[in-house]
């Protein structure tokens, strides 16, 4: 514009010298004005596209607020008449890429079956067979108190965990036995697979076995809920006077008097002995220094059928029902006394004093009236109770015979009810002993040692024979761990039992080579192996 301008005001300073040169100039300047303006229009267009462009290119980079109910990107108006760019629709569109199989085991989206097999597998694993062996452990270990269920495989020579259950409280003491608890002796004539736990605290818990997840016992034997002796505080009664340095004292908590009673124990259970004769019936001794027994057919929550406070002074370490004469009991405590009664007449019964606590009781399988005690003092003696003093207060009677098993506590004792003479000690030294009592002329024995093994089980708590197998030996202790030692790998007890064996069918020419001991093994040992 501004060219136009100038081009015009020149015009007119042309004009005014001449006429001629007006006339071209006219004719020129109008030509030129006709193509300056077309040009102009040109630009203007082109800058008014560049403005829109600029102006579209904003309002792009500024989004406007979305309608959440705006679903007109989605064409649905038009939706019914598009036409399908892919396979056709309906209810068999897809058939042709179906997959068809003749054998359901060849579809890897048929798992039924694969699920049915592990069910079967694992109900194999739960599966008991009637050759198995069954053995109940209680250990602590971190606090944490269980119940391991272990199986032993005699032929696989497998040992293994079954299952466990937690306990709420340290358990002490173990007594097996079939009758179902809070159930009539003749109802049903059911027999059950239970485990009687003695515990830290004075309650009897019995568990089913049977139950594989149990979180409760079956019954607990002991005082009720609102019975139990409150735990101690401190005394809420005025603070005492400071001691001159602008401190308090502070007063110990008094502990609770514990008063034995007719009812339930009120300190440890100690030992459990099961009447395998009369089924219902279960006998418990504690150290609240007194033997309870219980009528299992009653409901759970029922005193104790009836107690005996007055036999020992201490506490009572073992009760043994004399499985030939089911209503004779046998205990032992810790003030060295030994009592023979029957349970119907206490009063009548018989007795003996001994060196030492008492630790381990057990009756003679092999003569009614004989018994075996183990004591603290390292000793083992036999005795006849027909021979005992029957004086109210206990004294020392001659003992058949004595054995310096070991040179500590005798924590353990049991006698093989399938080879007579043959007698297993094991002790706080470490050392589970095997022992052989041959019967002499004039009444006496010669007694031997037959084998000496440390299994690596720490202090020997339990060294029990199995009730079916005359060689297999159960031994667990203080190292939380149990062990299964087969003694007829031992040169030893061949010798010295081998006549003996036969006689039971044993085949002692096949016998079987190693250790003769089977232990579980741990998750990390059994990891640590593979990797080798």
């Amino acid at each position: 514009m501004e060219l136009e301008m100038a081009q015009m005001e020149e015009g007119d300073g042309h004009g005014e010298e001449g006429d001629g040169a007006e006339d071209w100039e006219d004719s020129s300047s109008t030509g030129e004005k006709e193509g300056e303006e077309g040009e102009g229009e040109e630009m203007d267009a082109e800058m008014e596209d560049v403005a829109t462009a600029a102006a579209n290119a904003m309002a792009k980079k500024i989004k406007a607020p979305v309608d959440p109910d705006d679903l007109s990107a989605y064409n649905l108006d038009d939706y019914d008449e598009e036409e399908s760019k892919g396979a056709a629709m309906g209810a068999f569109s897809n058939i042709k890429g179906l997959s068809y199989y003749g054998d359901a085991k060849d579809d890897p989206y048929v798992t039924l079956e694969a699920k049915q097999e592990d069910e079967e597998l694992e109900r194999e694993e739960l599966e008991i067979m009637p050759t198995d062996n069954l053995l109940v452990v209680a250990k602590t270990e971190d606090d944490v108190s269980q119940l391991e269920i272990y199986v032993y495989d005699e032929s696989e020579e497998n040992l293994y965990v079954h299952h466990d259950l937690l306990l709420p409280a340290m358990p002490l003491c173990l007594e097996w036995l079939d009758f179902c608890p809070g159930r009539m002796s003749g109802e049903g004539g059911q027999k059950g697979n239970f485990v009687a736990v003695g515990t830290l605290d004075p309650e009897i818990e019995i568990w089913s076995l049977d139950v594989v997840d149990g979180l409760y016992p079956d019954a607990i034997l002991g005082p009720a809920p609102s019975e139990k002796a409150p735990i101690s505080s401190i005394s809420q009664s005025a603070p005492p006077p400071g001691d001159g340095n602008g401190k308090k004292k502070k007063k110990k908590p008094k502990k609770p008097k514990v008063v034995a009673n007719a009812e339930y124990h009120v300190d440890s259970i100690l030992s459990l002995s099961w009447n395998r004769a009369h089924r219902n019936l279960l006998a418990s001794s504690s150290a609240d220094k007194t033997i309870k027994l219980w009528d299992l057919s009653l409901p759970t929550s029922s005193a104790a059928l009836r107690s005996f406070d007055t036999l020992h002074s201490d506490k009572i370490q073992a009760v043994q029902w004399n499985p030939k004469e089911p209503t004779v009991l046998l205990s032992g405590s810790w003030d060295g006394s030994i009592r023979v009664f029957d349970s119907r007449a206490p009063d009548a019964g018989v007795g003996t004093k001994v060196a030492s606590d008492v630790e381990c009781l057990k009756w003679d399988p092999w003569e009614p009236a004989g018994f075996l005690v183990s004591m603290e003092n390292g000793l083992v003696q036999s005795f006849d109770s027909r021979m005992l003093s029957s004086a109210k207060v206990p004294e020392p009677s001659k003992a058949l015979w004595t054995l310096a098993a070991h040179d500590s506590s005798v924590s353990s004792l049991d006698i093989n009810t399938k080879i007579k003479g043959c007698i297993v000690t094991g002790g706080t030294d470490n050392f589970v002993k095997v022992w052989n009592i041959e019967e002499q002329a004039a009444g006496k024995r010669h007694i031997s040692l037959v084998t000496s093994r440390d299994l690596g089980v720490g202090k020997v708590f339990s060294a029990s024979f199995c009730p079916d197998d005359a060689t297999t030996l159960a031994v667990a202790g203080s190292k939380a761990n149990l062990q299964i030692w087969d003694l007829a790998t031992n040169p030893g007890v061949r010798s010295v039992f081998g006549d003996r064996l036969r006689a039971l069918g044993k085949d002692l020419d096949n016998f079987k080579s190693g250790s003769g001991v089977i232990t579980t093994q741990d998750d990390d040992e059994a990891d640590s192996e593979g990797e080798d």
